[in-house]
């Protein structure tokens, strides 16, 4: 496959205990946590009965992608979007089964529109005001990989940047028992085709990856989206790149340079 090619404009990240790309930086640096991080992202982008109300994918697709294009100085309205979660909100899933399991019609026309795996994308797009083309992709444990492919590749199609947002919340209920997923992660990047910030060149071919041992990847390793941390932890040490699993056999060989 050609290389792929992008400058990383901007980075938002949140887990729990690291509610920031700068906390996130500081743990790899010195293992340090921070005092009392909150508990849940607060995305500014919605407003405050809505921002309560929000379930927890929303709330940390909201938070790294709206981080990320504060640290690009990009206009959110203007950028094309791609959404990655591995399982959507599976906490909504397992109420909806069970709701409709026991009783189909208490089920809630809130909750329900929070089910579809486009929500955060949808709650990005109409608070923004963004009439850009948005995606939501779901690859099982290959999501961030593909997601990345997708946002790199309308770079190449002539897009002048890109927001990519990766997630994943706590499965619950029998969900749990076949796809374990725990705590809250989330991770955002703005690529771009020319400008500052660390070069990006992608190459998709055979392989497998090792089982990572960066710090972010062992912090936030019970996650879903723990896929991805590869990235993050060789963004963070200014390291020259990372692997990550992109489908059986397959492999996203990730190369950074760092201005």
């Amino acid at each position: 496959m050609t290389a792929l090619n992008a400058r990383i404009a901007g980075i938002g990240f949140w887990c729990n205990g690291l509610p920031s790309w700068q906390a996130a930086r500081d743990f790899v640096a010195n293992r340090a946590l921070p005092s009392e991080p909150p508990a849940k992202p607060q995305p500014q982008l919605l407003a405050p009965n809505e921002r309560r109300r929000a379930p927890e994918s929303v709330a940390v697709a909201l938070e790294v992608a709206l981080a990320a294009c504060t640290d690009a100085e990009l206009d959110p309205a203007t950028l094309p979007s791609v959404f990655a979660s591995t399982h959507g909100d599976l906490a909504i899933t397992d109420y909806m089964c069970a709701t409709l399991a026991t009783d189909p019609a208490a089920l809630s026309p809130t909750r329900f529109h929070n089910s579809v795996h486009n929500a955060a994308a949808g709650y990005w797009t109409i608070g923004n005001g963004c009439t850009a083309a948005t995606t939501a992709i779901s690859a099982f444990d290959a999501s961030f990989a593909q997601g990345l492919l997708e946002a790199l590749s309308q770079l190449a199609a002539g897009e002048e940047a890109v927001l990519l947002a990766a997630y994943d919340t706590t499965a619950v209920g029998p969900a749990a028992t076949l796809w374990a997923s725990t705590g809250l992660l989330g991770g955002a990047l703005v690529l771009a085709r020319t400008g500052a910030g660390p070069r990006l060149t992608a190459t998709l071919g055979e392989g497998r990856v090792s089982t990572a041992t960066g710090p972010l990847a062992a912090h936030g390793a019970g996650n879903a989206m723990a896929p991805m941390l590869p990235l993050f932890d060789a963004l963070a040490a200014y390291a020259p790149g990372a692997i990550l699993h992109a489908g059986p056999g397959r492999v996203l060989r990730v190369e950074l340079q760092h201005d």
